[in-house]
């Protein structure tokens, strides 16, 4: 068996390794199949080229046993599950000075119990530890295994926060002072966003887009802007178009495909403050970003003063929740609930018509931001589906002749924003949650779907929302929900454009110059889904629900038909980006038809939890 070369390949191999061994305990019992079993990851055939129990004599001339021994490469200890190996460590490399000869001497030390491998790079004097079930994103640390070389620098990388962001922030700033501005800066940042989360999410090779930039552009920045664009344009380009001289460390680069690398860019040429800078946003872990905070975290290299005149406020994971779970969640797992504990009887039939519902649903925000009601909504379908797939097929796909596959479409998920740069925001963190996803389906079914090239996106539109007709985002037969958290902007706050859409919308009606901003959108919802089933729900200050703003907004409403489902009182509507704001909100779920089993939410603590 020829040693593989593909990491796609390579990754592929390592879910279905960790879903085959991830629960194994005996060490004699198993060991051996393993690492059989672990050499073919990488295509090599363990008999090949390592030994069970090599004997090594120790200075008391008695003999000890290497578990696995690979002349010139690995030296392998193993143990049962939950063994010290601590106490392995001592004994490997105890045999490691008892090889004789230097050229026998192996470069890499691997400890295992099955649940853990320590791997030590004896070179570079370097330790990795590595659950079993994170070994598929971690796998290039064992490139030596397959012959390949992985010869970039081990950086270090600290957890992401919010820090990670603005250091970004300053290289957006620097760039704008460099001449680049606008929609060619913040297509720049969007790909550069790409590039980090890829490389430490096993999109692209661990550390690739850093190992690329350290060692092929100059110090001083010189040709940065040169490399960089040749780098967008080899991520644009099918392998198999790409020129037969094109330099082997760029065409390691995967096909991307997805627009996102389309246009070709007029950079500012880069200097060394701005190419350090570059290489520093690399020392983060980008893998760690949670889907609710994606959007708000890279908003935020806009100024505070942007964002108040945009009316944006970032959005957390629980007030998400909050909107989604009453809206539709809740319904959608309490009817998976009752087929899973309706007997057996058509249950996999009844299942998979249920994933049949799911795939079909469509969503739309029209005043989506940066996507994160739909990357949440998005990502809360995606776990639903994967355990309404693990209760159809279990285990049982394994060894048969059976394709489970996610079946939830990004395109269902429609958006409207008034700003491009919010858009491409949207657009890669639907991908990269689409990839996060994906990996979470492979954990379970040891194969991970395709991500790349990419072959569909979120549905995002560029537009002022209230002079779009949303019909021609989505036809209102086709749309199951409307979601979102509308601009805050107060009537005494609106500027000359936001007064020219209130008196277009409300040109009909008396007293709206009283309104909020955000009442806009409950009132264009009503109207839009008017003889449909499609639910609302919308977050807005709890301005609208008090005072002189009631009877001029909420009476249209109730003439129109508008039923009330369920509510959220007034709450604390905390942010968790740069230059916090916190407003005191409502959400409010509505619909043209009524509905039994209304719901209220109370909070004792406006900072606290609801109680229903």
């Amino acid at each position: 068996m020829a040693a593989l070369s593909n990491r796609k390949t390579i990754r592929g191999n390592a879910l279905a390794f960790v879903k085959e061994w991830g629960n194994e305990t005996r060490e004699e019992a198993e060991a051996k199949s393993f690492w059989d079993a672990f050499f073919a990851i990488f295509g090599v055939n363990r008999k090949s080229v390592a030994a069970f129990e090599h004997a090594v004599e120790r200075t008391d001339n008695t003999k000890g046993f290497i578990d696995l021994f690979w002349k010139g490469v690995l030296l392998v200890e193993h143990k049962s599950r939950g063994k010290d190996l601590d106490k392995a460590k001592s004994q490997a490399f105890d045999y490691f000075q008892q090889i004789k000869d230097q050229r026998d001497r192996p470069r890499y030390v691997l400890l295992s119990d099955f649940a853990r491998f320590k791997l030590y790079d004896l070179d570079r004097r370097l330790e990795h530890d590595i659950a079993i079930e994170d070994l598929p994103d971690k796998i290039e640390f064992f490139d030596f295994m397959a012959g390949l070389d992985n010869h970039g620098e081990s950086i270090q990388e600290y957890a992401l926060n919010i820090k990670a962001a603005e250091r970004l922030g300053k290289l957006h700033d620097a760039l704008q002072d460099a001449g680049c501005a606008g929609h060619e800066l913040e297509v720049f940042l969007v790909r550069i966003l790409f590039c980090l989360f890829a490389e430490d999410t096993g999109i692209f090779s661990r550390h690739q887009f850093y190992n690329y930039l350290e060692h092929f552009t100059a110090s001083d920045g010189s040709d940065t802007d040169s490399r960089l664009n040749k780098l967008f344009q080899t991520l644009d380009k099918p392998v198999n178009a790409r020129g037969k001289h094109l330099l082997a460390e760029l065409n390691d680069f995967p096909y991307v495909n997805g627009h996102l690398f389309r246009e070709i860019l007029d950079l500012p040429s880069f200097d060394a403050d701005m190419r350090e800078a570059l290489l520093d946003c690399s020392h983060f872990d980008w893998g760690s970003i949670s889907p609710a905070i994606f959007g708000s975290l890279f908003q935020s290299v806009m100024d505070k003063a942007a964002r108040r005149e945009l009316g944006a406020h970032y959005t957390s994971e629980t007030h998400i929740l909050r909107l989604i779970k009453p809206l539709f969640l809740d319904a959608l797992w309490a009817e998976f609930s009752a087929i899973q504990q309706g007997g057996n009887r058509d249950k996999r039939k009844k299942l998979a018509a249920f994933q049949q519902r799911l795939t079909a649903l469509q969503f739309l925000d029209p005043a989506c931001g940066c996507g994160n009601f739909l990357i949440i909504t998005y990502r809360e379908l995606r776990l639903l589906e994967l355990a309404v797939l693990q209760a159809q097929h279990g285990d049982a796909h394994r060894g048969l002749d059976i394709t489970v596959e996610p079946t939830i479409k990004l395109e269902h998920f429609h958006g409207i924003e008034i700003e491009e740069w919010p858009v491409r925001i949207a657009e890669v963190a639907m991908w990269l949650t689409q990839h996060q996803m994906n990996r979470e389906f492979a954990r379970q079914f040891g194969r991970e779907p395709d991500l790349l090239p990419l072959k569909s996106s979120a549905h995002i539109v560029i537009g002022n929302s209230l002079q779009l007709d949303w019909a021609a985002v989505v036809k209102p037969a086709k749309l199951n929900h409307i979601i979102g958290n509308p601009p805050f902007v107060g009537k005494n706050f609106r500027g000359e454009a936001q007064n020219a859409d209130m008196d277009k919308l409300f040109s009909t009606l008396k007293n709206y110059k009283s309104l909020d901003y955000v009442t806009c959108w409950f009132y264009k919802a009503a109207q839009f889904i008017r003889g449909t089933r499609t639910t609302v729900a919308f977050v807005s200050t709890n301005s609208i629900t008090q005072g002189e703003q009631v009877a001029p907004l909420w009476q249209p409403l109730l003439d129109m038909g508008i039923h009330l489902h369920f509510a959220h009182r007034t709450f604390a509507w905390d942010s968790e980006s740069r230059g916090k704001a916190a407003v005191h909100v409502v959400i409010v779920g509505f619909a043209n038809f009524d509905t039994e089993g209304k719901r209220i939410f109370d909070y004792p603590n406006i900072k606290g939890e609801p109680v229903e």
